[in-house]
């Protein structure tokens, strides 16, 4: 029988090891992991939700497609449960250990809540011509003025910022091309 403690520290032990083998592209460590922590009892749906978030948060933009797996793993996991489910959740552990890396959307959310939570532009509101205008009396006082409509001028070089953020860059993507990977 298997030393496993789900509500314990080898719970986080093996989970944590789960997440870095796969960080590391590592596919027959990540598997490993994942049979232990299935063998010892672990419930799938709580390792289908990791997946989830492990898709978002390492993968990322590098792979967009590996969000749309994990969340397929976990409606599976979900359909059809255990002991069947072991290979859905091995295909997705293995498709997101081989798929390319990216941390940039993780980093450009913890800068942004730094900034919210810094109070830096939390005060301003929302810039007249990125407000809503459903009524004639917003229109009348400047909602929604000048705002350019992007898909007809593409060019544009309109805000989308309160003015005290003009030009701060949350997302630091390579050339802003998601087929090349920041690591």
């Amino acid at each position: 029988h298997l030393a496993y403690d789900k509500a314990g520290e080898e719970h986080y032990n093996l989970i944590s090891a789960l997440h870095k083998s796969m960080r590391g592209s590592d596919a027959d460590a990540a598997i490993y992991w994942l049979a232990r922590m299935l063998k010892g009892g672990e419930e799938p749906l709580y390792i289908a939700r990791r997946l989830v978030r492990f898709a978002s948060e390492d993968v990322g933009l590098a792979d967009p497609l590996a969000l749309n797996q994990a969340v397929s793993c976990y409606q599976a996991c979900h359909f059809i449960g255990m002991p069947e489910c072991n290979v859905i959740l091995a295909q997705c552990v293995a498709y997101l250990a081989l798929a390319p890396k990216s941390i940039a959307v993780y980093r450009a959310i913890g800068a942004a809540e730094k900034v919210v939570r810094e109070s830096v532009g939390q005060n301003e509101g929302v810039p007249l011509h990125l407000r809503n205008a459903p009524t004639k009396l917003m229109k009348e006082i400047g909602y929604g003025k000048g705002y350019i409509y992007t898909p007809d001028n593409p060019s544009s070089t309109q805000s989308y910022l309160p003015p005290s953020l003009q030009g701060f860059k949350f997302l630091h993507w390579p050339d802003r091309n998601p087929s090349e990977s920041d690591g």
